[in-house]
Parts: structure tokens; C-alpha cells; sequence
């Protein structure tokens, strides 16, 4: 099997895409309570393709049950033992009344991250990782905070007596934090779990998450180190629906934790 058969594998069993009517917030309308996460349904979400074997971490080699036409297949017993296992975890997280922080730095996990941690109520970080989101964290929180009473103070127009030119700058401001730190503006302490949509692009998120002993929730793909996280998830981290059902099931015990809706 070729480079592009194997990428083509890993993301046929893809969702549609918006353009044939999938939603740009995948989670935003999602009804947990028809979450189906039984591994025949993963089997159909495409969850067990891994990657080329030349390109298997060995911390993956226990999750990897055969090895198909040079394409690692992941046990999905096993994703499935883990899955249940990061869900108590994020749910014991929840009860305790802890934040819990969505990260996904790969373009297509950007819309289920956003659309799940807003559904959740919880903070996010997607496109580019801020140096110190977690290590530097009472800089980022004075940042923070001044982020949201600038947006305060343009919303009661406490800017109307300033020069054109002026408040020109303070909305262009104002856009720069949204873009920086418009997912994490709300949260008002380190966050007691950390979730991952794609570990291996992930990493810096991870590392800082590790130098203060928050554990970490990620999706780990074959060609991707298990041991750099408390909760690994084997799976396909390129597929959407890997992606909808891995995530979904996730953010379903978060959301039966803390009380809220199955479905908007």
C-alpha cells in the first residue's frame, strides 16, 4: 500500500465535510444520549487505522493488533478500555469542579475542539500554542483579565471620547488577544486536566502540562509516543468520525458530570 492509499484509509471514513453539510461546530447540536462508542462503531468510524509501519512509535506497539498491507491496525479493545478510562477521569475532573482545557493544533480537529469546549464550558486552544499558556500562567492570567474588561469597556463604549485613530488601535488590540487568547479568557485557574485532540502536534501543550503535573488526555496515533501522557487513547487522530466519536465520548461524561443537556 502507498503513502497516499494509506492517508486515503485513514480519512475515508470521514464525516462529510461542510461543504456536503457537515456543520462547522460538529458538537454544537450533537446528541450525546445516540453517542454509540461500542467498538463495532468504532470499526465503522475508521478509528483503527494507524499509520505505515516504517513509521510506528514503539510505546504503540502494545496498542497495535495486526499489521495490514504495511498499515498498522489498532486494537480497538483496547482504545476502547482507554477511552472509558479517560472519560471517569475527565468526569471525576469535572465533579471537582476543575477546568479542563481542549487543545488541538491540527486544522481539521479546529472545529471540534472549538464547537466541544464551548458546548462544555470549557477553555480551548486551537492553531497555535501560547508559550507559557500553563507555565507562565500568572502573566497569562493578568492578560487575561486584561482582555476581558477591554472587551467590557468597548461594549459600554468607554471609547467613544478617543480619536478615531485611537480606537481604531483598541479594537485592532482587542482582535489580536481574541486571536491569541480568546479560548482561555475565561479561565480563571490552571486547568485540572488537559485534553489533546492530536498528541503528537500537541506536544508543547503536553510538555508544559507535565512540568506542573496536570495530567493529559490525548489521542495517540501509531506513529506518536503513548508515554508522553497519563491518558492515552490509541486511535486515528486524521479521520473526523475517529475524530466525532473519540471526542464526542469524551465530552459526553463531561457533560453527564456536570449536569448538562445531551443534546442543545
Amino acid at each position: 500500500m502507498t503513502k497516499s492509499q494509506t492517508e486515503s484509509a485513514k480519512t475515508d471514513s470521514a464525516v462529510p465535510t461542510a461543504k456536503t453539510g457537515q456543520s462547522e461546530a460538529p458538537f454544537e447540536s450533537f446528541d450525546f444520549s445516540a453517542l454509540d462508542s461500542g467498538l463495532e462503531a468504532m470499526l465503522v468510524a475508521g478509528v483503527h487505522f494507524g499509520h505505515l509501519k516504517s513509521r510506528l512509535h514503539p510505546s504503540m506497539r502494545e496498542f497495535v493488533f495486526l499489521t495490514r498491507q504495511n498499515v498498522n491496525i489498532i486494537d480497538l479493545g483496547k482504545t476502547k478500555q482507554y477511552l472509558d478510562r479517560a472519560g471517569k477521569f475527565l468526569a471525576e475532573t469535572a465533579k471537582a469542579g476543575k477546568p479542563i482545557l481542549f487543545v488541538g493544533m491540527k486544522k481539521h480537529t479546529h472545529p471540534f475542539i472549538l464547537s466541544l469546549a464551548k458546548r462544555l464550558g470549557e477553555p480551548y486552544v486551537i492553531e497555535r500554542w501560547l508559550g507559557g499558556t500553563l507555565t507562565n500562567y500568572s502573566v497569562i492570567r493578568t492578560r487575561t483579565k486584561y482582555f476581558r474588561e477591554t472587551e467590557e469597556k468597548l461594549d459600554r463604549g468607554e471609547f467613544q471620547m478617543y480619536t478615531k485613530f485611537e480606537r481604531q488601535r483598541k479594537l485592532e488590540e482587542v482582535e489580536r488577544l481574541r486571536k491569541r487568547m480568546g479560548g482561555i479568557k475565561e479561565m480563571r485557574e490552571l486547568p485540572g486536566a488537559v485534553v489533546v485532540a492530536d498528541g503528537k502536534e500537541g506536544k508543547l501543550a503536553i510538555r508544559e502540562a507535565h512540568a506542573l503535573g496536570i495530567p493529559v488526555v490525548a489521542i495517540i496515533d501509531t506513529n506518536t509516543n503513548a508515554t508522553d501522557v497519563e491518558y492515552p487513547i490509541p486511535g486515528n487522530d486524521d479521520a473526523l468520525s475517529s475524530l466525532r466519536l473519540l471526542l464526542g465520548s469524551l465530552g459526553k461524561a463531561v457533560a453527564e458530570a456536570k449536569g448538562l443537556p445531551a443534546k442543545n
